[in-house]
C-alpha cells in the first residue's frame, strides 16, 4: 500500500474549544483530510455554525457542549466521543481563556480561573485521551498524537498577562514530559505556540489602530494578524503519519513575532 503521509482518513480527531478561532482551523484542515471531528464548545450558535463548516467537508462531525473547566463534563465528553466512533488518535487541548490586568490588583479567583481552564483542563483532556491511546497501543493499536495550544506568552515576558502566560508555559512543560513517557506507545506529545492571532480573544486589540501600528505593522515580520486558516496545516502534519518520529517538540506560528 502507498504511503499517503497527510490522509488522515480512518482517523478521528478531538479539538477543544474547536468551535472557533485557532480550533476551528484546525478540525477544519483535518475535515479537508478525510478525518473524523470531534469539536467542544459552549456557545451553541457557535457550534451549530462549525458543525455546519465541518460536516460540508464530507465527514462524520460530532459537536459536544463541554465545559473544560469541569472535570467531569471531560471525562463525559470523551467517553461519549468514544461511544460515537469507536476511537480518538489526534487530541488537541485548545480551549482557553485569558488572564489580562494589573498583577497586583488579580484575585486569586481569577488567577484560580485561568489555571483550571488553561492547565487543569489541559491534564484531564490528556488524561482520558492517553488513557485511551495506550489501552490501545497494548491491545497491538500504538499511535496517537497530542498537541496543546501554547502561546508566544510562554517564552517572552507578558506583562499584565501573568496568570495566563503561566500556564501556556506550563503546558509546555507537561508536553514535554509526555513525550517522553508515552514514547514506548507510539503517542506522540507536541505544542503549539501562536502569536497574535485574529480571535474573539483578541478582538479588542484587532480594533485597536494604535496597537497595529505599533505591534502588528513594526514587530511582526509578516505585518499581519494570523488567522484561524493558518492552524489547518499544523493540525494535519501532527495528526498525520508525516509527523510518526516528531515528539516533543513546539511549533511557533506567529508570522515572526518572537525572532524580531
Amino acid at each position: 500500500m502507498a504511503f499517503k503521509p497527510f490522509d488522515l482518513t480512518g482517523k478521528v480527531a478531538l479539538v477543544t474549544g474547536g468551535n472557533g478561532g485557532i480550533g476551528l482551523g484546525m478540525a477544519e484542515g483535518m475535515a479537508q483530510a478525510g478525518a473524523k471531528v470531534a469539536v467542544w464548545g459552549q456557545n451553541p450558535e457557535k457550534n451549530a455554525k462549525a458543525e455546519e463548516t465541518l460536516k460540508a467537508h464530507g465527514v462524520d462531525v460530532l459537536v459536544q457542549k463541554v465545559d473544560v473547566a469541569d472535570e467531569a463534563a471531560i471525562v463525559k465528553g470523551v467517553a461519549e466521543l468514544l461511544e460515537r466512533f469507536g476511537r480518538l488518535d489526534f487530541c488537541a487541548a485548545n480551549a482557553g481563556i485569558g488572564g489580562g490586568g494589573a498583577f497586583e490588583e488579580m484575585t486569586t479567583e481569577r488567577w484560580r480561573r485561568v489555571t483550571t481552564v488553561n492547565l487543569d483542563a489541559v491534564f484531564w483532556t490528556f488524561r482520558e485521551a492517553a488513557r485511551h491511546m495506550v489501552e490501545r497501543a497494548k491491545a497491538g493499536d500504538p499511535g496517537g498524537s497530542l498537541v496543546v495550544t501554547s502561546s508566544t506568552s510562554a517564552v517572552h515576558g507578558a506583562p499584565r498577562n501573568q496568570a495566563y502566560a503561566s500556564t501556556k508555559g506550563a503546558v509546555l512543560s507537561m508536553v514535554r514530559g509526555l513525550a517522553v513517557e508515552y514514547a514506548r506507545y507510539g503517542i506522540r506529545a507536541n505544542s503549539i505556540l501562536p502569536g497574535w492571532i485574529a480571535t474573539d480573544m483578541t478582538a479588542g486589540s484587532v480594533a485597536w489602530d494604535k496597537f497595529n501600528e505599533k505591534v502588528i505593522q513594526a514587530r511582526v515580520p509578516m505585518r499581519r494578524w494570523g488567522e484561524w486558516e493558518d492552524f489547518a496545516g499544523i493540525a494535519v502534519y501532527l495528526a498525520s503519519d508525516a509527523s510518526r518520529f516528531h515528539t516533543g517538540d513546539s511549533f511557533v506560528i506567529d508570522g515572526g513575532y518572537t525572532i524580531y
